[in-house]
């Protein structure tokens, strides 16, 4: 008699057996453990689940699937509108606060059909670009799915272009109808569009004639009689019964494939590239956030303007899919308004970028406003510290996402877990080859999420998106093994200092943890001896002062010397402006760096 020990179910047990026996064990042993070798591939290869946040590290190399017990949505946009409206139709849809406009789902919705007939009824047509120009306001959301029922590609302008800038969008997707309202501020949207298309005044309404831009044909004035141009009012009237018939039968041809979006993105050279969405795209993306986020019936502050996937998609589609109500506390930003309609309102959720939500917070009577009912916030559209959301305008926008209840550290660290239905890498931005687990390289994102291609733009379509539908972030990230991602900073902004290559935010974020900071901006500046040299540029908290010694000193034994800024520039808040953002343009050439910012502000270098 011999005496085995084997281990099955992780415990170590001992048999008595005859040799003839023996042969048998040591083949279930053998079938055992092979077993468990191919258990263990399979569950690293289906992906990971993140209904919910992953409690167990399971990931052995750089590259992620987030699976879901929820299926893909198969509807447009029109559907989803459809859907809520009939579980829902007495709950409020949409609140805008300045305007005194307040509209039920069922409302909102008899709204959108009717708009949407108009819009056939001027002779515009399935397929055609409409470009939204304006503020946030009830007529702006009101086209956004007008246009998706009436199977047009929406066109988000952004309300600040100037001249130039709206040529170039209008010519690039042919734009054949634009809607804005006459001015806001001290833009002056229809005196741009007469420079461009003086033919508008003498034109008969829907039928401009230009040269400049053949394409269009009409422009939609939200709030005003302007010659030349239709009123929304009359727009919202021009359809008949043919033209409801005409709708509702244009139903059955629309695919939830289909384009309806064009968001046009900046790139670093060049002039903006429009990234192309579907309905299946923004559907999926506001579905998803909605379950990760908790979204049942939630009153949500809308601080971010429409014309961003962040507002569009994070905002008016999750009111489409999920039956939130959107309060549009005014047209432009205002962070009082913003507190008292979360206060009046009693608001759940608020979006913002990190400057919304800083003002914010240092308005001095914040105290006196009860935001009781606040839940939480989203946070996005810049830089922010600490990041819970990550994603990119040609993503939907979003990719990943961090669940209500993460610890603080995964909160702190990284911008959340992988999204359902999405499949993320990080990658050698030289080679392509996968990354190990926890090392740096640029990011790629494959799913549902990423856009159809750069409108009218093969080439950067390629450049951007490979064979195999893998989009280039341009990221530079990391993974951990529960599939939480860290974003490090930009490949093109990556600062290269006597061979080392350091990456702007980890410098930003490590600053922000000084109490005296209040925002903070790394870029690399020429060196003629080190090639490149760290400058960074700080806003200091209300009534601090500081001197760039103070700031090495701080930095000094916690981040690397070499990491620790050369240059160190203290910036005013009364001239934070476009200057100060747009860093980037004087890389190359700091004498002008410095010039500029001697106009006017504080430095210390």
């Amino acid at each position: 008699m011999l005496r085995v020990i084997f281990k099955t179910h992780n415990k170590w047990k001992y048999c008595s057996t005859s040799s003839l026996s023996l042969r048998r064990y040591i083949l279930y042993v053998s079938f055992w453990n092979a077993l468990c070798h191919i258990k263990k591939c399979f569950v690293n290869g289906r992906g990971l689940h993140v209904d919910s946040p992953p409690q167990q590290p399971t990931l052995s190399s750089s590259y992620v699937h987030g699976t879901s017990s929820a299926s893909l949505l198969s509807l447009t946009v029109s559907q989803a509108l459809d859907s809520v409206t009939q579980r829902w139709p007495d709950r409020e849809a949409v609140v805008c606060v300045e305007d005194g406009i307040r509209k039920t789902f069922e409302q909102f919705h008899q709204d959108v059909d009717k708009f949407a007939a108009g819009l056939l009824a001027l002779g515009l047509k399935p397929g055609d670009r409409v470009g939204v120009w304006g503020p946030n306001s009830y007529e702006w959301i009101l086209s956004q799915f007008a246009t998706a029922k009436a199977g047009m590609i929406l066109v988000s302008l952004n309300p600040a272009y100037q001249m130039k800038e709206v040529e170039f969008t209008l010519k690039k997707v042919q734009c054949r109808a634009v809607i804005c309202p006459s001015s806001f501020k001290t833009q002056r949207f229809c005196e741009i569009l007469r420079k461009l298309c003086p033919e508008i005044d003498t034109s008969p309404k829907g039928h401009i004639q230009s040269p400049r831009l053949p394409d269009l044909r009409m422009v939609i004035v939200m709030d005003s009689e302007e010659p030349g141009m239709l009123h929304f009012g009359d727009a919202m009237e021009a359809g008949e019964s043919r033209h409801q018939k005409q709708l509702m039968d244009l139903q059955k041809k629309l695919s939830f494939d289909d384009p309806i979006n064009i968001q046009f993105t900046s790139g670093t050279t060049g002039n903006p590239k429009g990234a192309c969405l579907s309905h299946h795209n923004i559907v999926n993306n506001a579905y998803f956030v909605g379950l990760r986020l908790g979204y049942e019936w939630r009153v949500m502050c809308m601080a971010v303007p429409l014309n961003h996937c962040f507002g569009s998609v994070l905002g008016g589609m999750c009111m489409a899919v999920h039956g939130i109500t959107l309060v549009f506390p005014s047209k432009g930003y205002d962070s009082r308004a913003n507190l008292k309609a979360m206060q009046n309102e009693k608001c759940n959720i608020v979006y913002g970028t990190p400057t919304m939500h800083t003002d914010m917070l240092n308005q001095r009577d914040l105290h006196t406003f009860d935001l009781s009912s606040i839940e939480g916030g989203v946070m996005g559209g810049a830089q922010c510290v600490p990041e819970v959301v990550y994603g990119s305008t040609e993503n939907s926008p979003v990719t990943f996402l961090g669940f209500p209840r993460d610890i603080d550290e995964l909160k702190l660290n990284t911008v959340g877990c992988i999204m359902p239905h999405t499949e993320a890498k990080v990658v050698d931005p030289v080679t392509g080859v996968t990354v190990p687990l926890g090392a740096s390289g640029e990011l790629l994102i494959r799913g549902s999420c990423v856009m159809l291609e750069y409108w009218d733009d093969e080439a950067k379509t390629r450049e951007a998106i490979g064979k195999d539908r893998w989009y280039r972030t341009g990221d530079i990230a990391s993974l951990n093994s529960r599939g939480y991602c860290a974003i490090e900073g930009r490949i093109k902004d990556l600062i290269i200092r006597g061979g080392e290559n350091i990456y702007p935010a980890e410098i930003e974020q490590f600053l922000f943890t000084h109490p005296k900071v209040k925002e903070v901006q790394v870029v690399g500046v020429r060196d003629e001896r080190l090639g490149e040299q760290v400058c960074a540029c700080i806003t200091l908290r209300d009534g601090e002062s500081c001197t760039p010694d103070e700031i090495k000193k701080f930095c000094k034994g916690q981040i690397s010397y070499f990491k620790i800024p050369h240059y160190i520039m203290f910036v005013d808040k009364k001239s934070h402006n476009s200057k100060y953002c747009s860093l980037s343009l004087y890389l190359n050439n700091f004498d002008k760096l410095v010039i500029e910012f001697n106009n006017g502000m504080n430095i210390h270098v």
